[in-house]
């Protein structure tokens, strides 16, 4: 059971609040948190203010869950309430009755909503309890429809019988079994930053991937990872493991873990070349350390910065004459499908002649192939993410490992199926080539809302309308949206970012004509960490709106809630998609590459956990007096039409939700 103590409202009525209080303490020690008189203080008031409500109320046959852990927040709900009507969730301050502390409450009930199986078919009502407040005073507009989870309540300690009777006069029936709903599963889906800090402060993997019941590929591939890593270093081997699988599917998870997990004693690291993703995994384990251990800025960034590494910026040192063996046996490679080819290893390091002169996968194989004994790779493979040119494939690390009678590798049978044979390990399996299906992740995770949202993107690139609507209508609310509006665009990430949900901006970056459209700045690389990890009223916050992350800032990261900026370097012709790039004064179409134009759109289509607005420019007119031919609504107007007629749905202007005032920090 998830609450450190439970019982129906009769046994707390005529239980010592003392003992009460005990039992909540000696719960915490056995998981290993230090006690505090102001925690015991604190829980006594609560304790008292509860009897009281629900003596008042009636509540002799409620259930009353104390203390409610939240894996995916690492944080606990004080008091969750379930009577015959609703679930009352209950976070108590002392003084404290602002914006924030409401959105912290308002949080927690849309956890239970969306990852407790005993939630889902009952109203939730967050209510925030502090002595900044007396009494209860019912909101002028009560819900009109009971139904997920309400706008958040506040009350005094003294309001709590006045607030459960209002919940009994105002709800309809709605029977709950306490006692089903203690033991209905909890399972919930942890975002990048949150699983990085949970992973970095020891936790695995396999709790995670309790998330959810169809998580089982999820805990395989992890276990699979720490097999290829033991049987490594028992025989002495040096082994290449590529981890497949579709956007969102937990590969960065995965990795993660093995850097976190039991590799961490070797010396272990995880290395990318997404500079965004670096800054803002660092920034977000250090903000974690110092809240948690109280560590200072300068020691919890060295720990992190030892832990993700720029993948770039270790192979130069390993190239370095004389360099030996790194302090790592195993490195994570994430998305290593973007690992450079030996052209653009000799251009990236030009200003540093000599640095580096093989391939980005050649001289990893020959970095951790210095190690006496064993050393493994794990590659981490986002197959249709390629978005830059010079981007080897699985074909070069393929044939590195062909080269190097010291190495062998293990993967999922995709790594030699693959369409393109730029992402073929090989032709045919080689014999250094050991198959683990399990390597392969095809289990969508980071959606929330709806897990077809990733097959619904593939279907609407591939140009199959018949097949993405057939997915979308699959769906109850398809969680993606439409509007031709900034405006309503913006209202409506504002009204679905609730609680401490993040919303933000996001664009290619070769949508080089938002500017005419009023949408011209990018996030700075310098502003990348704010942006994801900051909150409004800061104003480098992603959810300030303003400004928004290309590709190239988002990849490999998410957020709750995204607005995409439709751009004019992918329309929609005659020929279906046209790929463009802007040159001067005008589009010239993208012939060459323009796969790497569809992966952009794919990247920025799932990057969201819950809803997607997408925004098409209206364009300008063909009849207006200055017609502007970079930015013609025509082709605006056929993507928007596309798009529905993909089953994406309108976001209707009436139905925008209201904007939200203040948003908290994340950790």
């Amino acid at each position: 059971m998830r609450a450190w103590f439970a019982c129906d409202g009769a046994a707390l009525l005529v239980r010592d609040p003392a003992d009460t209080v005990g039992r909540l303490a000696s719960a915490q020690q056995a998981r290993g948190h230090a006690g505090a008189p102001e925690q015991e203080a604190a829980w006594r008031a609560q304790v008292a203010a509860l009897r009281e409500g629900l003596r008042a109320a009636g509540g002799d046959a409620w259930t009353v869950a104390l203390e409610y852990e939240l894996l995916r927040l690492e944080k606990r709900i004080d008091a969750v309430v379930l009577t015959d009507r609703a679930i009352l969730v209950l976070e108590f301050k002392q003084t404290d009755a602002s914006p924030a502390a409401l959105a912290e409450a308002e949080d927690y009930a849309l956890d239970l909503r969306d990852f407790h199986a005993g939630s889902r078919a009952h109203p939730i009502l967050p209510v925030l309890v502090t002595g900044g407040v007396r009494g209860f005073a019912p909101p002028a507009q009560p819900p009109l429809i009971w139904q997920g989870v309400s706008r958040p309540v506040t009350c005094g300690p003294d309001g709590l019988a006045a607030l459960f009777g209002w919940v009994q006069s105002a709800a309809p029936a709605a029977p709950l079994d306490g006692r089903v709903w203690l033991d209905a599963p909890y399972r919930p889906v942890p975002g990048i930053v949150e699983a990085a800090t949970m992973l970095f402060a020891r936790h695995g993997v396999a709790e995670i991937a309790a998330a959810r019941a169809d998580a089982t590929n999820l805990r395989e591939t992890a276990a699979a990872i720490a097999r290829a890593v033991d049987q490594a270093r028992r025989d002495h081997a040096k082994r290449v493991v590529f981890v497949t699988g579709i956007p969102g599917a937990g590969k960065t998870l995965c990795g993660l873990n093995a850097v976190f997990g039991a590799a961490r004693q070797d010396g272990a690291a995880f290395l990318t070349g997404n500079a965004p993703l670096v800054a803002v995994l660092r920034e977000a384990l250090a903000r974690d350390a110092i809240a948690q251990r109280g560590a200072s800025k300068a020691q919890a960034l060295r720990e992190v910065k030892t832990a993700i590494q720029n993948v770039h910026r270790f192979l130069e040192d390993g190239a370095k004459p004389g360099a030996g063996a790194p302090p790592e046996r195993v490195i994570v490679f994430d998305e290593a499908q973007r690992a450079w080819d030996e052209a653009k290893a000799r251009r990236g390091t030009q200003n540093r002649p000599g640095t580096l002169t093989m391939s980005e996968p050649a001289h990893t194989l020959d970095i951790m192939g210095r190690h006496p004994g064993w050393a493994v790779v794990v590659a981490l493979i986002g197959n249709g993410q390629e978005i830059n040119t010079g981007e080897a494939g699985l074909r070069e690390w393929g044939r590195v490992i062909d080269a190097d009678p010291r190495w062998g590798a293990v993967a999922a049978g995709r790594g030699l199926a693959a369409p393109e044979p730029m992402q073929r390990l090989a032709e045919g399996q080689p014999p250094w080539l050991e198959i683990a299906p399990s390597l392969d992740l095809t289990v969508p995770m980071r959606a929330v809302r709806d897990s077809a949202v990733a097959g619904w993107v593939e279907a609407v690139l591939a140009e199959d309308a018949a097949r993405a609507r057939s997915i979308a209508a699959r769906a109850e609310d398809f969680p993606v949206l439409v509007t031709r509006d900034l405006d309503a665009a913006r209202a409506a990430l504002r009204g679905f970012a609730r609680g401490r949900r993040r919303a933000g901006l996001l664009r290619s970056s070769g949508a080089k004509r938002l500017r005419g459209e009023g949408l011209a700045a990018e996030v700075p690389a310098e502003d990348v960490a704010d942006w994801f990890l900051n909150a409004w009223p800061d104003v480098r916050a992603s959810d300030a709106l303003e400004a928004a992350a290309t590709e190239y800032a988002c990849q490999g990261l998410e957020l709750d809630v995204c607005g995409l900026a439709w751009g004019g370097d992918l329309v929609r012709g005659a020929a279906g998609w046209t790929a463009r790039r802007f040159a001067g004064t005008r589009w010239q179409a993208e012939r060459a590459e323009a796969h790497y134009v569809l992966n952009t759109y794919r990247v920025l289509l799932t990057r969201a956990r819950y809803e997607t607005v997408v925004w098409v420019p209206r364009g300008s007119a063909r009849d207006a007096p200055f017609h502007d031919v970079t930015r013609d609504a025509a082709e605006m107007d056929a993507v928007a039409d596309f798009l529905l007629g993909c089953g994406a749905r309108a976001l209707p202007a009436a139905a925008t939700p209201a904007p939200r005032t203040v948003a908290p920090t994340l950790l």
